[in-house]
């Protein structure tokens, strides 16, 4: 399996960027909870600076609970930011608007007037009304280190949140399935059905 490189945040930083911002989110495709962003911030030190600790990261969805939670320990020491929006939010402007709005959150408060940063973001859609340079990367998660880092760090975040709901909203399992559309969720959805969290503009089959 090829990992997430450095290479090119290392470009980056050479032709002038003072820090490099990767940017991911998790929780587009959930019928409940929030979509929360993630935007972590490395200088061009932490580049220059080789570290066995980080060997094996890469986009959350190829770490196990365990990986991920010895990544995110590892990660703590840099600066990095979590962006929301909450279910109301969402249906109320769409999702596509709501992971920009998570994204833009985040960024704004990662980056510091005294660095020009470069943002690099998952995907093709560049982030709406960024001040900042940026640059889209597809499949951005799997090539790119700072995007993995971020994506690792929303997961974890969010899977804490929908742990912390399913004791306020029993039943639904989102303990499990942290409010993905599985056949368990579906089908409690229509014995119990939809909770304050879950996202009415979204197809609920209950």
């Amino acid at each position: 399996m090829v990992l997430p490189t450095k290479n090119l945040e290392k470009k980056l930083l050479k032709s002038g960027y003072d820090r490099v911002i990767g940017v991911d989110e998790v929780g587009v495709g959930c019928l409940a909870g929030p979509v929360v962003a993630c935007a972590v911030s490395f200088s061009a030190e932490f580049y220059n600076i080789t570290s066995g600790k980080f060997q094996g990261l890469r986009e959350s969805k190829l770490l196990s609970p365990q990986q991920r939670e010895k990544f995110m320990t590892e990660l703590l020491g840099q600066k990095y930011k979590i962006g929301l929006c909450y279910p109301k939010k969402i249906d109320a402007i769409n999702i596509f608007q709501a992971t920009q709005t998570a994204m833009r959150s985040a960024i704004k408060n990662v980056s510091s007037k005294n660095y020009r940063p470069i943002v690099l973001v998952d995907g093709n859609k560049k982030i709406k009304n960024l001040k900042f340079d940026q640059q889209t990367i597809v499949k951005g998660d799997q090539k790119i280190f700072a995007i993995a880092c971020a994506s690792i760090i929303a997961k974890v975040y969010r899977d804490k949140m929908m742990k912390r709901y399913a004791k306020r909203f029993p039943g639904y399992g989102f303990e499990q399935h942290k409010g993905y559309s599985t056949k368990s969720h579906q089908q409690n959805l229509k014995i119990l059905g939809p909770s304050p969290i879950h996202r009415r503009s979204f197809r609920l089959e209950y």
